[in-house]
């Protein structure tokens, strides 16, 4: 086998990728081509589907359901914005602060993880009830009016999917901090470089493949997230996950579902290499290509 290596490497490379590239053609590429097959029939649940190459079916999903494409683009923005805005501080402090009680903080951030996301969800609905722990108390001593209210609005499905996907994007930015050397740090005081100036110069700029990496972690899930925007929110803010959902197991419409399930797809697909491309594709592996 030593012999054989050192004869042929590139055969041993494609050797040891072999059983990954294997389990994603069965489980990523089979069906995506058969989703996409799927989505080109026509027919209906009583008479069956047939394969009609009915490419019209994506324009017209498109035209039907822009306005759930839009929000989902624009919660999962913003909920991106928002992990990165409390897991940013949150990784630094563990970072450089966190001292012997690394470990603990770090596991903290992942506890929620051993409880059922379903279950996580439907704690927010418990919290955020018109006479929950939060509204009730204000209500109570007339803070807020009794018609006031966080749940089944838009607020709540963004709180919910921020708090679900926070460690998604907590996490690489630990890692990417965690990897600066403290020496750069003590350098660039050393030159005479103010806490702010530190900060943008040196901190910002080496953590910039965590910030990449956890907001495509964050954001390509909360896109396609239906769980929060069913129990948080009302009609007027489902998701288009909550479309797809719907189509599949309720009007059991395949085609439109599996057009909706590509197309959403595809535009993760294109935003992601769009922002790669803006962002620099080195910054997903910390050097230059």
């Amino acid at each position: 086998m030593s012999d054989f290596s050192r004869r042929h490497p590139g055969a041993v490379a494609w050797l040891l990728l072999a059983p990954g590239l294997l389990y994603l053609a069965v489980f990523y590429v089979v069906p995506t081509v058969q989703m996409f097959l799927v989505s080109l029939q026509t027919g209906s649940p009583g008479t069956g589907y047939q394969q009609t190459w009915n490419f019209a079916n994506y324009p017209a999903q498109i035209s039907t359901y822009w306005d759930e494409f839009v929000r989902s683009v624009a919660y999962g923005g913003l909920a991106t914005l928002l992990c990165f805005a409390l897991g940013f501080p949150l990784a630094y402090f563990i970072a450089f602060r966190g001292g012997r009680y690394k470990s603990l903080l770090l596991f903290l951030i992942i506890a929620p993880f051993f409880t059922s996301f379903l279950l996580r969800t439907i704690s927010w609905k418990i919290i955020f009830a018109d006479n929950g722990m939060i509204l009730g108390p204000l209500k109570d001593i007339g803070l807020v009016p009794d018609s006031f209210r966080l749940l089944a609005t838009p607020i709540a499905v963004i709180a919910g999917i921020t708090y679900n996907f926070l460690p998604f994007m907590t996490l690489p930015l630990y890692v990417a901090l965690e990897k600066i050397p403290p020496s750069l740090l003590e350098a660039s005081g050393d030159l005479y470089a103010d806490t702010r100036s530190r900060f943008f110069r040196v901190t910002f700029p080496l953590a910039l493949p965590g910030i990449v990496a956890g907001s495509l972690l964050t954001f390509i899930p909360a896109v396609g997230d239906f769980v929060n925007a069913e129990l948080l929110g009302n009609p007027q803010s489902q998701m288009i996950g909550n479309v797809i959902q719907a189509k599949f197991l309720k009007a059991v419409d395949y085609p439109a579902g599996a057009a909706l399930s590509f197309l959403l797809m595809a535009a993760i697909l294109a935003a992601v290499l769009v922002y790669a491309r803006l962002a620099g594709t080195e910054q997903l592996y910390g050097a230059k290509a």
